[in-house]
C-alpha cells in the first residue's frame, strides 16, 4: 500500500520526521518497506533504518512559475517558447510539451498558467531516457535558441512515469515559491498484513497514526450538494445469497460529464501506484484509497437498455453452468459456478468483488452512473480471484474482508465527489439491501488478563484509553472491560479469541518495544521424549543417508490426479474421499488416499530434469470413515525411484538402470538399521506394480507394505521416461510398532573369519530366502554372514532346478575358529539344507 505523506496529512496531524513515522508504523505492525521521496528531502539522522529512494527538490531551483505568453519557436513546429515569471525575474523558457499547443501565439494568457520550473543547475530526471536517470540542467543552443532551464512533466520531478506533457497547476499556486514547500511530498510503502486489510487506504493508516500519537483523525464527510429526485424507482436489488453478498447499495448521479480530475487528484491517484481516467473512474479509485471500500461504476443508460428502457434490476447470484463474461481488460472470462456475479434481468454485468464487465463500464459518453457499493464472501472472492487467475485492487481487499458498513459510506462520498469533479446532480437516497447485518462483538477483559499475556499492570482505564484510540467503544462494569468493535474491522473475534484480540490491540499502542523482559510465571512442563517423533527422524536420516531426498507434497489433491497410481480397472479407484469444502482449486478438492500418488507426481515434475531420481516422503493418508464425521489419519512412508543406478562420473560411465532390488537394497537397509527382526520378502501382486516384479514385506505375522516395479499400463498415465520406476508404500504405524529405539549391541570380534562359499541345487520354485533361513538354522551363531553371489540355470543341473552358490562367512567372539570347526559347521549346514529342502550339493 502506498500511502502519500500528504495524503495523510488531511486527515491527522503530523509533526513526526519520516524516519520517525515509519518506525512507528512498522512497530505498530504497519512494516514499512521503504520510503519514495517526491520532493521532501531526505530526514537528518545519524543512521536510517529505512530505504529511501526518490528524489529532493532543490528549494532555490525548483519552483513555482508563471506562464504569460506561449510563443511559436522561430526555427521548429513542435516546439515553443514560453515567456515565464518565477517570482524575481522573466525567462524565455523553450519546452516541446504538447499541452502548450493550444496556447501558442494566442498572446498575453489571461489567466496565466502556473506550472513547475527548474532553473538553470538544478537536478532532475531526463524525461527523454527509459528509467531514472539524473541530469543537471545547464546552458545550450537547441534549434538557435538558447536553453538553460525547463517547465517540467511529472517524470522529471520523479511524480510518476508521465511525460507527455508539462504539469499545469491551479491558478492560485504562488509563483516564486519553492516547489518543495507547495506541493513536495513523500510515499510510503506499507506491507498490509492480510487481518489489517482496514489500513489499505489512507483513513485507516491515518487512524493508526492517530493512536500512536493520539491525535484526532478527521474522517472525510461527503458532500453531496443540492440533492436530485430520488432514486428509490430507478434502480431495485435481488440477492439471492445473503451469505455470499451481506450487503448491496446502489447511489446515482445525473448530467455528470466525465473529465480529467483535477491535478491533485490525479497525482495522488498516481503517487499510490494508480493511473487516471476520467473524473467519475477515478472517483471510485479514489474513495477505495480512501476509505477502503472498492466501488464500481455502471453507466445507467446501458443499464435501462438492456431492461428494454424499464429501472433495471440488479441481481447478484452464482454463475450459471457455461456462462461467460468479457470484463474491463478485454478478456472473455469462462465463469466458474462458484463465483458471484453482478447482473440484471439479461445477464451478468462483472464478477462481483473482482472485476467489472466491459459492456456497461462508464466511458467519455456516460452521463449518468449507477454507483454499487457492496460487501462480499471474502473466502468466495479470493476463491474466484484464484481461479481466474485475475488480482485486482478490489480483490486484494474484498479476499481479506471489508466491513458491511464501509458500502454505504463510500458510495456516498464517491457521489460527492463525482459531481464536485465532473458535475452532474446526485439523487437523494440510496437502494440499499442488507438482509443478514453484521454484529460488531462486544468483547470482555480484564487487567489481569493483560498483564498475563504481556507482563504489565495497567489498570482498567488506561486499557480503556488505548482502545478507544482506536474506536473501540469501551465501557467499564465489575472490574471488567467491555470493548465493543468499531463498524470498520471484521479482524476481532469473540470469546477468548476476542480477549486475544484486545491483547495485541493494548499491545500494539502500548509500544511492543516497551514491553519488559519478565519471567514466565508458569512452571515449564516437564520435557518427555517423544520415541514416535525420534523413530520417524531416525527413517528419515536412514534414507537420506542412502542417496534418497525427502519430499513434503500437498495433502490435497485432486481424484483424477491421485487415480493414475492403480490401473485403470483397479477397484481402489471406486474409494471414497474425503472432499474440501471450500477447495481452492479443483486441484486440491480432496485429501489424499494414497501417499505413493504424491511422490510419484513430483517424481514426474522432475525426471526430465535428472538422470537419476530417488525419493521418500513420510505422511499421512486420509481414509473416510462411515458414520465418523473425521477421517483415519493413516501414516504411510512412500519411496520412488527411477533413472540411472549411478551418475556418470569422469572416470566411470554406465547404462545400468534402478530396478527391482535396488528398491529391496533400500528396504533391507532401512529396516535393519530400525532392528525390526527378521524381515520376509514374498511375490505378491497389486494394483500399482508389474506381475512378476512385485512383492511384500512382512516380519512375523506384520506385513509392513509392498514395493515393485510400476505397472505398464500404470506408468503409461504418468509421464516417465523409458526407464523403469519402481516404488514403495510402507505402513508407519506398524513399522513403528517394530522398530526398536533401544537394541542389544554386539562388539565387532577381533579374531580373524573364515570364508567359505557353497552351492547347492534346489528346485525351481523354491525361495532363495527360505534357503538362507536353512542355512542359518544349520550354522548356528558361529555364522555371522550369508550372501547369495551366483545363480546359475542349465542342462548340467538338469530342468526344474537351479544353482544357488553362497559366500558364508564363520566367527567366534572368543576365540579363533579352526578348520575343524569350520567342517563342522559346513556338514551341519548342508545336513539341514538335505533335510529340509531337498538340496543338494553341487559338485
Amino acid at each position: 500500500m502506498k500511502v502519500p505523506l500528504s495524503w495523510l496529512k488531511e486527515y491527522v496531524d503530523i509533526d513526526l520526521d519520516l524516519e520517525t513515522l515509519a518506525r512507528k508504523l512498522t512497530m505498530a505492525g504497519l512494516e514499512v518497506e521503504a520510503i519514495e521521496l517526491v520532493g521532501l528531502p531526505k530526514p537528518q539522522a545519524d543512521h536510517y533504518e529505512f530505504s529511501y529512494t526518490g528524489l529532493s527538490w532543490e528549494p532555490d531551483k525548483i519552483v513555482v512559475a508563471r506562464i504569460d505568453e506561449v510563443m511559436p519557436h522561430p526555427n521548429a513546429d513542435r516546439l515553443t517558447l514560453c515567456r515565464l515569471y518565477d517570482g524575481t525575474q522573466e525567462h524565455v523558457v523553450l519546452t516541446g510539451a504538447p499541452n502548450l499547443f493550444d496556447y501558442k501565439g494566442v498572446g498575453p494568457l489571461n489567466p496565466p498558467l502556473k506550472v513547475a520550473y527548474a532553473k538553470e543547475g538544478a537536478t532532475i530526471y531526463d524525461g527523454h531516457q527509459p528509467g531514472l536517470v539524473l541530469t543537471k540542467l545547464k546552458r545550450a543552443k537547441i534549434r538557435g535558441v538558447e536553453s538553460y532551464s525547463m517547465v517540467c512533466s511529472e517524470k522529471e520531478l520523479g511524480i510518476s512515469e508521465e511525460h507527455e506533457g508539462i504539469i499545469l497547476l491551479p491558478e492560485d499556486a504562488p509563483a516564486g515559491m519553492p516547489l518543495v514547500d507547495y506541493m513536495g511530498d513523500a510515499v510510503l510503502d506499507i506491507s498490509i498484513l492480510p487481518n489489517m486489510i482496514r489500513n489499505a487506504c489512507i483513513v485507516g493508516v491515518a487512524f493508526e497514526v492517530a493512536a500512536l500519537t493520539g491525535k484526532e483523525c478527521r474522517l472525510p464527510q461527503p458532500d453531496l450538494g443540492k440533492l436530485g429526485p430520488s432514486m428509490e424507482k430507478d434502480a431495485s436489488i435481488l440477492i439471492e445469497d445473503p451469505i455470499l453478498n451481506p450487503r448491496f447499495a446502489l447511489g446515482m448521479i445525473r448530467g455528470a460529464r466525465p473529465q480529467p480530475s483535477p491535478y491533485h487528484v490525479q497525482r495522488r491517484l498516481r503517487l499510490a501506484g494508480m493511473r487516471p481516467i476520467n473524473s467519475l473512474v477515478d472517483a471510485t479509485n479514489y474513495v477505495m484509497l480512501e476509505i477502503g471500500q472498492p466501488l464500481h461504476a455502471f453507466d445507467y443508460q446501458v443499464l435501462q437498455r438492456r431492461a428494454g428502457g424499464k429501472a433495471p434490476t440488479i441481481i447478484t447470484r452464482r454463475a450459471a453452468p457455461g456462462e461467460k463474461l468479457t470484463t474491463l481488460d478485454g478478456v472473455e472470462r469462462s465463469l466458474n459456478d462458484f463465483s458471484v456475479l453482478v447482473c440484471d434481468t439479461a445477464g451478468a454485468l462483472s464478477i462481483a468483488g473482482v472485476m467489472g464487465g466491459a459492456e456497461s463500464e462508464v466511458t467519455d459518453a456516460t452521463t449518468d452512473v449507477l454507483l454499487e457499493g457492496a460487501s462480499w464472501n471474502f473466502i468466495n472472492i479470493r476463491r474466484t480471484a484464484a481461479a481466474q487467475k485475475m488480482a485486482s485492487e478490489a480483490s486484494y481487499r474484498f479476499s481479506r474482508g471489508i466491513h458491511p458498513a464501509l458500502a454505504p459510506e463510500g458510495v456516498q462520498l464517491c457521489l460527492g465527489y463525482m459531481a464536485r469533479w465532473s458535475g452532474g446532480q446526485v439523487a437523494a437516497g440510496l437502494v440499499d439491501a442488507y438482509p443478514t447485518p453484521v454484529k460488531d462483538p462486544e468483547v470482555a477483559l480484564t487487567s489481569q488478563d493483560v498483564f498475563r499475556a504481556l507482563g504489565i499492570n495497567l489498570n482498567l482505564e488506561h486499557i480503556a484509553g488505548l482502545l478507544s484510540r482506536l474506536g473501540f467503544a469501551c465501557r467499564i462494569q465489575d472490574e471488567t472491560l467491555y470493548a465493543r468493535t468499531p463498524a470498520r474491522r471484521l479482524d476481532i473475534g469473540e470469546g477468548m479469541v476476542g480477549k486475544a484480540d484486545l491483547v495485541e490491540e493494548v499491545a500494539r499502542l502500548y509500544g511492543v518495544d516497551n514491553l519488559p523482559y519478565t519471567r514466565l510465571a508458569d512452571p515449564l512442563p516437564p520435557a518427555e521424549e517423544d520415541s514416535t517423533l525420534w523413530t520417524e527422524e531416525r527413517m528419515k536420516d536412514v534414507l537420506v543417508s542412502l542417496g534418497l531426498n525427502e519430499t513434503i507434497t500437498y495433502r490435497m489433491t485432486s481424484v483424477e490426479k491421485e487415480q493414475r497410481v492403480w490401473l485403470p480397472d483397479a477397484p481402489e479407484r471406486a474409494g471414497e474421499y474425503v472432499r474440501i469444502a471450500n477447495a481452492i482449486s479443483p486441484e486440491r478438492s480432496v485429501m489424499r488416499r494414497s501417499l505413493l500418488a504424491s511422490t510419484l507426481d513430483v517424481l514426474e515434475r522432475s525426471s526430465r530434469l535428472r538422470e537419476r531420481l530417488a525419493l521418500f516422503e513420510i505422511g499421512p493418508a486420509f481414509l473416510p470413515q462411515a458414520g465418523e464425521q473425521l477421517p483415519k489419519e493413516e501414516g504411510r512412508i512412500a519411496i520412488a525411484m527411477t533413472g540411472k543406478r549411478a551418475a556418470d562420473a569422469w572416470d566411470t560411465s554406465s547404462n545400468a538402470v534402478l530396478d527391482f532390488y535396488d528398491m529391496k537394497g533400500v528396504l533391507e537397509a532401512l529396516l535393519e538399521a530400525m532392528h525390526v527382526g527378521q524381515v520376509v520378502f514374498e511375490p505378491a501382486s497389486g494394483s500399482t506394480y508389474h506381475p512378476g516384479k512385485c512383492a511384500s514385506v512382512r516380519v512375523g505375522e506384520t506385513v509392513l507394505g509392498m514395493f515393485g516395479e510400476l505397472h505398464p499400463l500404470v506408468k503409461a498415465q504418468y509421464d516417465f521416461p523409458a526407464a523403469p520406476v519402481v516404488a514403495a508404500e510402507l505402513d508407519l504405524a506398524a513399522l513403528l510398532g517394530l522398530a526398536q529405539v533401544y537394541y542389544e549391541a554386539r562388539s565387532v570380534s577381533s579374531y580373524p573369519p573364515i570364508f567359505e562359499d557353497l552351492a547347492v541345487v534346489v528346485d525351481e520354485d523354491l525361495p532363495a530366502e527360505r534357503v538362507v533361513e536353512t542355512i542359518r538354522l544349520g550354522g548356528g551363531k558361529l555364522l555371522v554372514g550369508v550372501r547369495l553371489f551366483d545363480i546359475f540355470r542349465g542342462a548340467q543341473i538338469g530342468a526344474g532346478k537351479k544353482s544357488l552358490a553362497y559366500s558364508l562367512t564363520y566367527q567366534a567372539a572368543d576365540r579363533t575358529l579352526a578348520d575343524t570347526d569350520a567342517a563342522q559347521i559346513r556338514q551341519r549346514i548342508i545336513r539341514r539344507l538335505e533335510q529340509d529342502l531337498g538340496a543338494k550339493l553341487r559338485s
